[in-house]
């Protein structure tokens, strides 16, 4: 039976970054310190256009999500659906837990991005986000985290 005091260790960023390169072995890697950057193209559909993303991963954090290239367009007077400041996509709801820090982020989360780019091609054409989901408030810490990402730019 395990005790429930202690959590289970994270996946090393070592492990993410061998599981990475086996999935998606044009992605670039930036490591420094505690931080992995991948920076990389998916292409969500046949007929989708290509998407230059970039995933930054810091331990004890939840990764976060850029798209670089092509920038993400608002249509009429709103913003883009499920991203928060600075264009960094809304993949999952974090304090339901749906990603954890035991997860590796080859198969969950540039998936899960190329699902939101589905979406995002669809509200763009459309205007309606079929995506569903929530979208949280962005907490103090997730800001202080936001500005060192910035810091990696």
């Amino acid at each position: 039976m395990a005790n429930s005091h202690f959590r289970e260790q994270p996946i090393s960023l070592a492990e993410q970054i061998v599981v990475m390169k086996r999935y998606f072995p044009k992605f670039i890697v930036h490591w420094r310190r505690n931080i992995v950057c991948w920076i990389g193209e998916i292409q969500p559909g046949a007929i989708s256009q290509r998407y230059r993303i970039k995933i930054v991963h810091q331990l004890h954090k939840v990764p976060q999500i850029f798209v670089l290239k092509p920038q993400l367009v608002a249509t009429r007077d709103e913003r883009v659906p499920h991203t928060y400041p600075g264009n960094r996509l809304c993949l999952y709801h974090p304090k339901k837990r749906e990603w954890d820090q035991q997860m590796h982020i080859a198969t969950t989360i540039v998936p899960w991005t190329s699902l939101w780019l589905t979406y995002y091609e669809f509200w763009q054409a459309t205007g309606e986000w079929l995506g569903g989901g929530e979208h949280p408030e962005l907490s103090r810490s997730s800001k202080k985290t936001m500005q060192i990402v910035a810091s990696l730019r």
